[in-house]
């Protein structure tokens, strides 16, 4: 019997990377560690600060606490003004709730008729709407507040709230529009032969359908709500309403010194709720975007 040697494949000594190789990917991790650094710091120092006494915050050059304390978080529970932080975060979240239920459903109805309903004078009417996202919130601030005046809705949450259930939010109406124009005709077709009218094609077919961009619509309307300081500052008045971004203002008093430890700790209470409410949904925030009108 013969046996037949089989051929072995010459192994070389695994050498080191040639440096054009492995340098440019270096370069690269290294640039995103620094933009990562550049981008918690802020975050690092409000942490940081509200673990320090308030004489140690403005000024110092420290990043963390030599000596830390933890004085300022139950000073930042009970709240100032006689009003408790709790109030504060609730006032918070009635405001951003109600700001998404009421810019998913009114931008959703809106971007139904834009994107498919056929009638005289939408595309002029898309691009007027289109064309408010050119125009600074600021023109608008006084003409608002007047109508709001007139209306004895100053120091309520209404102007805060009734715009939102108007499809005033172009942006959402445009994302939401973008993403039902790439849903096939053809199932508003078998919808309406089997009997389904407008309505009915808009609850069977386009709300299961368009979840993704609605679930991105409310994150960001969640976070930009939460974070909004200018329009509860025109409209509010009663400590009890405000909400924490407002409360925010109170621990600095001009005519004493202020607390910042307290406001430094009420900061970090006031980030969490955000941080907790994208790490729950980032997953259908990315998948939202990258299905939406969002994507390149």
């Amino acid at each position: 019997m013969s046996l037949t040697a089989t051929a072995q494949p010459e192994q070389r000594p695994a050498g080191p990377r040639h440096p054009r190789k492995w340098l440019p990917s270096l370069i690269w991790h290294l640039g995103a560690l620094a933009l990562l650094a550049l981008i918690l710091y802020p975050l690092i120092w409000v942490l940081g600060a509200s673990f320090k006494p308030s004489g140690d915050i403005v000024g110092s050059n420290e990043l963390l606490p030599t000596n830390p304390v933890l004085d300022n978080y139950p000073s930042a529970f009970e709240g100032i003004a006689g009003v408790s932080t709790l109030t504060f975060l609730g006032n918070s979240l009635i405001i951003s709730g109600a700001s998404v239920v009421g810019v998913v459903i009114s931008s959703a109805l809106a971007a139904y008729a834009f994107a498919r309903l056929r009638f005289r004078g939408r595309n002029v009417l898309f691009t007027l709407m289109i064309s408010t996202l050119l125009l600074p919130f600021h023109v608008l601030i006084i003409p608002q507040y007047i109508i709001f005046q007139r209306l004895d809705m100053v120091d309520t949450y209404l102007p805060l709230l009734a715009g939102k259930f108007l499809a005033v939010e172009a942006f959402f109406v445009f994302l939401m529009v973008q993403f039902m124009r790439q849903l096939p005709g053809e199932l508003d077709q078998a919808a309406r032969i089997d009997g389904c009218g407008y309505w009915g094609i808009f609850w069977h077919i386009i709300v299961p359908l368009s979840k993704p961009a609605f679930t991105t619509a409310a994150i960001f309307t969640f976070i930009w709500s939460w974070n909004d300081l200018l329009a509860p500052l025109i409209y509010l008045n009663t400590p009890e309403k405000f909400p924490v971004t407002l409360a925010l203002r109170l621990f600095i008093d001009q005519t004493s010194a202020a607390d910042y430890g307290s406001m430094m700790a009420m900061s970090v209470l006031a980030l969490l709720p955000v941080v907790l409410f994208f790490l729950a949904f980032q997953r259908l925030l990315v998948q939202g975007m990258a299905t939406s009108g969002l994507k390149g």
